[in-house]
């Protein structure tokens, strides 16, 4: 399997090269040459040999498959259902799939459990050390952290928005007492955090004196990885299935359009908003156009450049690196992307619908749903329910749906009990989660500020 970058002009790549760069030399994002398609489920394989399967295609030959099943093995078993990421029916034809039982509480635990431990892996193997940079909008700094904070060979510094995290979101971070870790509180907003990792992965001497490395959704191995359970999904309930997904960064959402490439009997992807739109309103109605970021009950989804997009523009494009980095650069400039009718047809109506809720209609999911099904919702989960429900009831959406369930209810104890009147209380091995002490350095939205932060904080020791 090799790689190749959306913007074209970056070398290809094996897995493992790919898995340590994280973003293309170029300004890229990596995704395979050529898609493989799903190999036939084996009856009665768990998740994890089912994870196995799957994502022995695309590491090919960097990784052998007795590895692979073991990374697999160890990073499933840290999960609390012995599901994974087990299927709850909420009403007729609709379900719910829980991807909150990993260590941090949310989905992003389903990839990086797994990602992890092949940086571990690689890193031991080739003899190097790399530095992780990463952007969070509240569930992938933590869970990055969890995922890497044992790591001999990783050191981390995870940048967040100052005060727009969930109090839960931030302490899962910042309490964590391992020197290899950091955590930076930006002036700023995630779309703001993201620019600065991106901005310090284009500073080549940078880039190559701290060994950068990425562990968000510009890392090819994290959309990999999410790619499994939506084939799961299919296989469990014998498809064809629409997905809807609580989306902000657009990795979750384009591992299932990935899942639907490769033959999963996926019908309709659905994106759900909320305040911050700018998704809903390209699939509503090809208007894809930046506007302020609105701070929204669900803190993760509050996001207005969604980075992976790009690798879907890529494909819309016919693969043509060039034309998209042309278009991108033209989007950053602008704040306007301009899609072709025949591009939007071929790739967006068909496959993709999109639904948008502010808080008040977020809050009342939460609540409806509490009263009918004693489910509890995080407000990222209720925003995809109802966008369900208004598909439905406009008449635009039909069949067996599952929607994501992207984060356990303990993470948003304040909007869950402001909905519901019930405040949910963290699993025990997070029971004293708000008595440790916190651990974060505040810096301005500067770019030479947070080098330099980088710079002097980078841990070259061996932690072990």
């Amino acid at each position: 399997m090799r790689y190749v970058s959306t913007r074209g002009a970056a070398p290809e790549l094996g897995f493992v090269d790919v898995l340590l760069a994280g973003l293309a030399s170029d300004g890229g994002l990596y995704v395979p040459a050529d898609w493989p398609e799903i190999p036939p489920p084996v009856v009665g394989a768990t998740y994890s040999q089912r994870a196995a399967q799957v994502i022995q295609l695309f590491v090919g030959g960097d990784l052998s498959p007795p590895t692979v099943e073991r990374l697999c093995d160890e990073a499933y078993a840290t999960f609390a259902h012995p599901a994974v990421v087990p299927l709850v029916q909420l009403h007729d034809r609709h379900f719910v799939q829980e991807l909150f039982h990993g260590p941090t509480l949310a989905f992003k635990d389903v990839a990086l459990q797994l990602v992890g431990r092949m940086f571990d892996e690689a890193l031991r193997e080739r003899g190097r050390r790399v530095t992780i940079v990463g952007a969070t909008s509240g569930d992938t700094g933590s869970a990055a952290i969890d995922a890497v904070k044992g790591c001999a060979n990783v050191d981390i510094v995870i940048l967040f928005p100052h005060g727009r995290t969930s109090d839960v979101q931030r302490k899962q971070m910042t309490t964590v007492d391992s020197p290899n870790v950091r955590v930076v509180a930006v002036e700023g907003t995630f779309d703001d955090c993201q620019d600065l990792v991106k901005a310090m992965f284009n500073d080549a001497d940078f880039r190559e004196r701290m060994q950068l490395s990425a562990v968000n959704s510009i890392n090819w191995a994290r959309v990999m990885a999410q790619i499994v359970y939506y084939i799961v999904a299919t296989d469990l309930l014998a498809g064809p299935i629409n997905v809807c997904v609580p989306s902000g960064n657009f990795g979750n959402v384009f591992s299932g359009w990935i899942a639907k490439r490769m033959g999963a009997a996926i019908d309709q992807l659905v994106v759900a908003s909320n305040a911050n739109d700018i998704l809903e309103r390209f699939i509503s109605r090809n208007e894809m156009v930046t506007a302020p970021v609105v701070p929204s009950l669900s803190p993760s989804m509050d996001i207005q450049v969604a980075s992976n997009f790009e690798r879907l523009l890529f494909e819309m494009n016919g693969r043509d690196g060039g034309q998209t980095a042309d278009q991108l650069q033209r989007f950053r400039a602008t704040g306007r992307l301009a899609i072709e009718p025949d591009q939007r047809a071929t790739f967006v109506e068909g496959s993709f619908l999109a639904a948008r809720l502010d808080d008040t209609e977020t809050l009342a999911v939460m609540s409806r749903t509490y009263e009918e099904s004693r489910m509890l919702l995080d407000p990222h989960s209720a925003v995809a329910v109802g966008a369900v429900a208004k598909l439905r009831k406009q008449g635009r959406l039909a069949g067996t749906t599952v929607t994501l369930a992207t984060a356990h209810p303990a993470k948003f104890p304040d909007a869950v009990e402001r909905a519901t009147g019930i405040r949910p209380p963290l699993p025990e091995h997070l029971a004293n989660l708000f008595e440790l002490r916190e651990r974060m350095t505040v810096l301005p939205n500067n770019l030479a500020a947070i080098e330099e932060f980088v710079a002097t904080t980078w841990n070259k020791g061996d932690i072990s």
